[in-house]
């Protein structure tokens, strides 16, 4: 398994992300190997001063980098030899397994719509973020931010989408999908959330529990969560908050502690053919480790190939 690291992605890279990769060796199979991507003479003497000896880290040149507030398609355009064109390259080639970065996120996207492109039948790919629930598990939600503006069919498609990686990830038969409204019974909501509850409802493929309000997001009773990527997105990052503040007041609670990003690495971009990566802009060290361990989970899965075999037997 080749795993492409954008080294030069994120607030603080590329200390953050060369530290990071280092703390994930340890839990690298032998034939497993960081394939670290931006400019070789800063990242060999980063691995020099950490006293690095070892051989699961390869360094693949990259000497441009695409900054965070840069135009996503003008700068994979202008700077194909960047540290994401490059591992983008590496992907599309078949020398990575999988590609992941905590740099600009509307690169990464545009990067795999066009490098990879979206898997025959799905309309739209969306970004899937994790939710822990009371029980100690996770749900998976989709979209969380790549789609604002979303049709029925979208959702229905993500909901299929998060089954199959549900199932692949975490080994669920059959994952009880529920759509996110501001009320349990089916006629409530939005035009957008009624259409989209009478395609789950109808479709015999999915394990349909129904509407699930704002209160019942962490309870635990869903496996995945439909919503729209405007919707998703506040949900993630009031979440984020929730666990921020506590820490500022110096309060500590082993559920809120769960919706720290670090503990999840990042988030998967589905529904494109081959497996990427987006990961937090201000990922530390431990975000960064616990985004291997995502990239290792999501290549042994075969997650991408479900996916695709699902929707060409559609």
């Amino acid at each position: 398994m080749n795993i492409a690291i954008d080294v030069m992605g994120g607030d603080y890279a590329p200390e953050a992300v060369v530290d990071g990769i280092l703390l994930a060796i340890s839990n690298l199979a032998p034939e497993e190997t960081i394939l670290a991507v931006g400019p070789a003479d800063t990242i060999n003497k980063l691995l020099a001063e950490r006293a690095y000896t070892g051989s699961q880290i390869r360094v693949i040149n990259a000497d441009d980098v695409i900054e965070m507030g840069e135009h996503p398609t003008r700068a994979l355009s202008q700077k194909p030899n960047s540290s994401i064109g490059v591992g983008f390259a590496l992907l599309k080639e078949g020398k990575a397994d999988i590609f992941a970065s905590a740099g600009n996120t509307g690169a990464m996207m545009v990067g795999s719509l066009f490098s990879l492109k979206t898997i025959e039948g799905i309309q739209r790919p969306a970004i899937a973020g994790f939710i822990p629930q009371t029980d100690g598990s996770h749900s998976v939600m989709l979209d969380i931010g790549a789609n604002a503006d979303c049709k029925p069919e979208m959702l229905e498609q993500w909901a299929v989408l998060g089954s199959v990686y549900a199932a692949a990830t975490r080994g669920i038969e059959r994952p009880r999908v529920g759509l996110l409204n501001i009320g349990e019974e089916e006629q409530k909501g939005s035009i957008l959330t009624q259409a989209t509850h009478a395609l789950l409802k109808a479709n015999d493929k999915l394990n349909f529990v129904g509407n699930l309000e704002g209160k019942d997001v962490f309870r635990g009773k869903a496996d995945v969560i439909v919503t729209d990527g405007f919707t998703g997105n506040i949900v993630l990052k009031m979440g984020e908050s929730i666990y921020n503040i506590m820490k500022e007041q110096g309060m500590v609670n082993e559920f809120v502690d769960r919706t720290n990003y670090e503990n999840y690495g990042g988030s998967p971009i589905i529904g494109i053919n081959g497996n990427v990566i987006i990961a937090h802009g201000a990922s530390s060290p431990t975000a960064i480790m616990n985004m291997i361990k995502l990239c290792q989970n999501i290549v042994k899965s075969k997650v991408s190939q479900k996916i695709k075999a699902a929707f060409e037997n559609n």
